[in-house]
């Protein structure tokens, strides 16, 4: 059968349509683009650099994660840098003198204001607002955890909470049941004391955690809502919590400073870890990579009181930042919205950076979870019920003042200075530091 040929007037208009078709297509906005220039810039290579802190679990969890987005995303390339929380902090500070902050850092809320407020992190607001970043499944309040001066610098990665881990079977070994809830710094010490008969010790509870948290079962704070002074007036707060911290460590409930000082603050390294450590007071997303540690199941509950819902809040376990001198934001909001919002990527995070700020991940994942990894979930929606509001982010100034509080605490562990000298120079100096902020 012969083909009839179209006739060149039909023939033109048809050309016209086909080439049309290939150059332009709509957008999902409605609005038309040219997909030749769409597949030329797919191709174009990306560079992003990354920087987090953590332990071993977390870093070997990380890669693979980087692994997975780079096979869906053939033309990014990602570099890594990753230490522990102090040495991470160390590295960070020269390279943002530099002016060469990596493209996604893993942030602090107690970092927060400082490099937002020294123009050092990019204002993620629009690449929320555009949906670049997609923050639709998490809380308006979640999200505002990352804000500072109305401005969008970190998108929270998880929320937890304060806890004490410990090792039930081998409290059980010394005739100690499990700790119920509503405990008191009287009953660890308590236990403490039995515990130290059969050779294992409390961990050391870090300085600018676990004194703030004292504070706020006083009904008082470490900062100032405005950030220029402390938030107690009166040392004896100072005074009755390193008393009883001296006398604790001078029992012996505590391993030796010495060693402690030298801690990389890692998983591995933590006295319940090492098999010598019946309990730790750690956050609640450090609970996984700790039982991974010590190769045994171990146990979660709240921290010692009374008022202990007043002392504990959310918090945001960690948040990622955009450097302002990235010349990929763009490239670098893609990576944090799939970070957020990918089930099978949460799958092997499985909480350690918090639970989910993503409801649908969140909800995607219990069915998935461990009964031990379903213990952090359980706590944590417990703590939401028995906290209150969390302090906010802390100001400019705070690391140094964390590190005078540091060194207060490891003179009057060396009776280098009383806790009452400690309390007249941390409370001077600390207000000096923080007097700076007023404007």
């Amino acid at each position: 059968m012969k083909r009839r040929r179209l006739p060149a007037m039909l023939l033109i208009p048809l050309m016209f349509a086909i080439i049309g078709c290939s150059a332009k297509q709509p957008s999902a906005d409605g609005n038309p683009r040219n997909m030749e220039s769409d597949r030329s810039s797919s191709k174009q290579e990306v560079k992003l650099r990354i920087a987090w802190w953590g332990g071993q679990s977390r870093h070997d969890y990380t890669l693979k994660l980087i692994a997975m987005y780079q096979e869906l995303n053939p033309n990014v390339k990602i570099d890594t840098e990753y230490a522990g929380f102090d040495d991470f902090w160390k590295k960070l500070a020269p390279q943002a003198a530099a002016n060469q902050l990596p493209d996604i850092i893993q942030m602090d809320i107690s970092y927060l204001t400082q490099y937002a407020t020294k123009d050092q992190l990019e204002d993620l607001s629009e690449l929320t607002n555009n949906g670049t970043i997609d923050v639709r499944s998490a809380s308006p309040e979640t999200i505002d955890s990352g804000r500072v001066d109305g401005k969008l610098y970190g998108i929270p990665l998880g929320v937890n909470a304060m806890g004490t881990t410990y090792d039930a079977a081998m409290l059980k070994e010394a005739g100690i049941s499990a700790i119920s809830k509503s405990w008191t710094w009287s009953d660890l010490e308590q236990i403490a004391k039995r515990m130290k008969a059969k050779g294992k010790v409390l961990d050391h509870m870090r300085f600018d955690q676990f004194f703030p948290y004292y504070l706020r079962t006083q009904d008082q704070h470490y900062f100032s809502q405005d950030g220029t002074s402390l938030g107690f007036s009166d040392p004896r707060y100072f005074i009755d919590y390193f008393t009883m911290y001296l006398e604790w460590y001078e029992a012996g409930y505590m391993r030796d400073w010495d060693k402690e000082s030298l801690s990389k603050l890692m998983p591995e390294e933590n006295p319940i870890a090492l098999g010598d450590g019946f309990m730790t007071m750690a956050w609640s997303n450090q609970f996984t990579s700790l039982q991974e540690a010590a190769k045994k199941p171990l146990s979660l509950t709240g921290l010692p009181g009374p008022n202990g819902n007043q002392g504990l809040y959310l918090k945001p376990t960690m948040l990622f930042s955009i450097a302002k001198s990235s010349k990929q934001k763009t490239e670098a909001a893609k990576f944090i919205s799939w970070f957020l919002n990918d089930v099978e990527a949460n799958k092997l995070i499985k909480g350690d950076r918090g639970i989910p700020i993503s409801s649908k991940v969140k909800d995607a994942l219990k069915p998935t979870l461990s009964e031990e990894e379903m213990k952090v979930y359980d706590y944590v929606t417990w703590v939401e019920k028995n906290s209150s509001p969390m302090d906010p982010p802390d100001p400019i100034g705070s690391a140094e003042v964390s590190r005078l509080l540091r060194d207060m605490q490891e003179q009057i562990l060396f009776r280098k200075l009383t806790v009452e000298e400690a309390a007249a120079k941390f409370m001077s100096e600390a207000n000096a530091i923080l007097a700076k902020n007023k404007k």
